[in-house]
């Protein structure tokens, strides 16, 4: 995979609570990626970036919210997220990135 692609793919990690549980619980890890990632992407992406074995790709797209303010209401913007499982042993360090 082309090295640009890897930082246009993954946008970053998504922290939150939900996260945090299933990082614990299924060894997975919650990135923001581009709207028009694939699965295969997400995966080559993360390998690749992190130097470990991917065993599964989820992803979902999350619609932006409807929002009202003082001219009216507006449209938060849609993103996608990916739950990436990893294989037994492996693990992200999100501190040192290679």
């Amino acid at each position: 995979m082309n090295p640009e692609r890897v930082f246009q793919v993954l946008l970053g990690p998504h922290v939150s609570e939900k996260a945090a549980i299933v990082a614990d619980l299924n060894n997975q890890y919650v990135f923001k990626v581009a709207l028009d990632a694939t699965k295969l992407e997400v995966k080559k992406a993360v390998e690749q970036l992190f130097k470990v074995k991917v065993d599964a790709v989820q992803t979902l797209k999350v619609k932006g919210k409807v929002k009202r303010n003082k001219y009216g209401y507006s449209r938060r913007p849609s993103w996608k997220k990916a739950y990436v499982r990893l294989e037994q042993g492996q693990d992200i360090d999100f501190t040192v990135a290679e």
